[in-house]
C-alpha cells in the first residue's frame, strides 16, 4: 500500500510541478498570449482560472498524501530518532598503544633549552 502511495505521490508531484510551471506569472494563464493561439478552446481568464483551481487541488493531494505516508511510517523504521530519548553510552579512555618489540622508535624532538652541562 504504500508503495501505491509513494507512486501516486510521485505522479501528483510532477502533474503540480508542470501545471505551476506552464502558468504565466501574471495570471495570463499558459503564457500563450492571447486566447486564438489556442484555436479559441478556452478563454485567457477561463484558462487562467482552470489552471489556478488544478494548482489548488493538486497542491492539496500533495498535503494529504504526504501527511498520510508520514503517520504510515511513522513506526515503521524500529528505532527512534531522539537523542533524548536514550541515555548516553559511557566510553573507556583510549589507551595508549604499547610499543612492538623490535621496532623503531619515532626520533626525540630536540630540546628547546639546552641541558646545564655540570660545574658551570
Amino acid at each position: 500500500m504504500i508503495a501505491a502511495l509513494l507512486v501516486l505521490h510521485l505522479l501528483v508531484t510532477l502533474t503540480l510541478i508542470g501545471t505551476v510551471l506552464i502558468q504565466r506569472s501574471e495570471g495570463g494563464g499558459l503564457g500563450i498570449g492571447s486566447s486564438q493561439g489556442m484555436g479559441s478552446f478556452m478563454s485567457g481568464r477561463g484558462t487562467a482560472n482552470l489552471l489556478t483551481r488544478t494548482t489548488a487541488i493538486l497542491a492539496g493531494l500533495f498535503m494529504a498524501l504526504s501527511l498520510t505516508l508520514a503517520v504510515l511510517n511513522r513506526g515503521s523504521s524500529g528505532h527512534t530518532h531522539d537523542i533524548l530519548a536514550v541515555p548516553a553510552t559511557a566510553t573507556a579512555p583510549a589507551t595508549p598503544a604499547t610499543p612492538v618489540p623490535g621496532a623503531a622508535l619515532p626520533a626525540r624532538p630536540p630540546s628547546p633549552v639546552p641541558a646545564p652541562t655540570p660545574g658551570h
